[in-house]
């Protein structure tokens, strides 16, 4: 077994966690940025697509869902910056016998809002939502998704049926959107009991009816926490923006090389900021001209610059996956995003120049970013 390495993050700190196809690295730094250290490997030799911080409640818990052999998707998670993790001997996350269906992998993890600090959201293989309403001890499945009447219609994507966006909408607790390749968008009014599609305006080039009810293999989806009306999609083809919470989606391609990709990130504060990797094409998943370009909207998709600083542009032949891109919060903010060779890269001023945090990592699928909020430790304790 490799050597694992840890960090001891302080407050304040930037924390990166970067999922990979062997095995879960950690990563922090302080507000400048400037220098980084790493820890890991953990779960050498699994692969983890979903992983999560978080910080309510006071916690500073880890979460991570590495892909067991045994028991498909596992969820973990460690109070301890990775020193220890939890070690279930059995899935913690489980349809129910009647559901008729396995777990595959876990695809998403997403702490609930601030004023809901024992919930959690989980995103799994086949496509399905599952809630945890204690902390993570406990975990049910969303019926009025899984047995939705046109579920039975939904077709798997490249990478499987997987429900990989879960987005909370901060101004309406019972509101929660996801999205599912290749079923498309879906969105609940009252805390999951229903669901109807919300995919008007995106196209599915590769079904007989272009702009279906669903169907559309959507690739990645964000959402401004300040404006939730404004949201960013990217498709299987296609590169869409919605003023409506997702209710209709408007073309904003123009002006990128290509408008197929799977990364996507929305600036913390600035609803009309957003990053993007374009590749070339489904059939061919590399960067455009093999070069490595970051592409920016400051105007809500209206136009878009190529961010190139730092970043080779020749021969550079990457991918960057749907989950391998994330911002933090500070400012100005930092920017992530970890590619399928293995190299992480970063900037720490919105994008504009960046910088190799590492190459030599085992394939990059994920990249979650957080700022570290520790207690402060009471005078004379």
């Amino acid at each position: 077994m490799p050597t694992t390495h840890h960090v001891t993050p302080r407050n304040g700190d930037v924390l990166l966690l970067v999922g990979t196809t062997k095995g879960l690295f950690i990563f922090r730094a302080n507000k400048g940025r400037g220098k980084w250290e790493m820890g890991g490997p953990y779960f050498p030799g699994s692969a983890v697509y979903a992983m999560a911080y978080d910080g309510r409640a006071g916690r500073h818990r880890l979460w991570a869902g590495p892909q067991s052999m045994h028991w498909g998707g596992l969820l973990r998670w460690s109070d301890d910056f990775g020193h220890n993790w939890t070690n279930p001997q059995e899935a913690n996350v489980k349809f129910p016998e009647r559901a008729g269906a396995a777990l595959k992998q876990i695809w998403q993890i997403v702490p609930g809002r601030d004023a809901e600090p024992d919930l959690l959201y989980c995103g799994v293989e086949p496509a399905a939502l599952f809630v945890s309403r204690d902390a993570g001890q406990t975990w049910s499945l969303s019926e009025g998704l899984w047995n939705h009447p046109q579920r039975s219609r939904w077709e798997p994507g490249g990478g499987g049926l997987c429900l990989h966006t879960i987005l909370l909408d901060p101004a309406r607790a019972n509101r929660i959107r996801i999205a599912v390749s290749t079923a498309g968008m879906y969105v609940t009014e009252d805390g999951g009991g229903t669901w109807r599609p919300s995919n008007k305006g995106i196209r599915a080039d590769f079904l007989p009816e272009k702009y279906p009810e669903f169907g559309q293999c959507v690739h990645k989806v964000a959402q401004s926490q300040h404006q939730p009306e404004r949201m960013f999609l990217q498709n299987h083809w296609g590169l869409y923006r919605s003023d409506d919470r997702g209710e209709s989606w408007i073309d904003i391609a123009d002006g990128v090389p290509s408008d197929f990709g799977f990364a996507m990130a929305i600036h913390p504060e600035d609803p009309d900021c957003a990053w993007i990797v374009p590749l070339e094409s489904d059939q061919f998943r590399c960067t455009p001209e093999g070069k490595l370009r970051v592409y920016r909207t400051r105007n809500a998709g209206k136009r878009w610059d190529a961010m190139t600083k730092g970043l080779p542009q020749k021969d550079a032949y990457e991918t960057v996956l749907r989950d391998a891109m994330a911002v933090d919060s500070l400012d100005p903010v930092g920017v992530y995003f970890g590619t399928r060779s293995g190299k992480l890269f970063g900037s720490a001023d919105d994008g504009k120049s960046w910088s190799t945090l590492l190459d030599g990592l085992p394939p990059i699928v994920a990249v979650k970013a957080s700022v570290v909020s520790l207690p402060r430790a009471r005078k004379g304790a």
